[in-house]
């Protein structure tokens, strides 16, 4: 992971469950912003996560209602509270 992306990482964690506003570059090549929040666990149903945490961030989009994977290191832009934070 990169410095850039461990910043970026850290400043998501720091949210304490608020809106977040994260730019990332998809699979594909395209950008994605996405509104979530961390911790949400209303809509879990049980089961084990497969998922590396220490190379996907796991949150929850509030507009499409389900739980999402960022790669680290593809985020571009963080925004929290209405302060922005970009790698342009």
């Amino acid at each position: 992971m990169s410095i850039i992306s461990a910043a970026f990482s850290a400043l998501i964690a720091e949210s304490k469950g608020k809106f977040v506003t994260v730019v990332f570059k998809k699979k594909d090549g395209q950008l994605r912003k996405m509104n979530c929040r961390l911790g949400v666990k209303k809509h879990l149903k049980g089961g084990l996560s497969t998922v590396d945490h220490s190379k996907y961030l796991v949150v929850y989009d509030m507009q499409n209602a389900g739980y999402r994977c960022i790669n680290r290191d593809t985020i571009v832009s963080v925004a929290l509270s209405g302060e922005a934070a970009s790698l342009r």
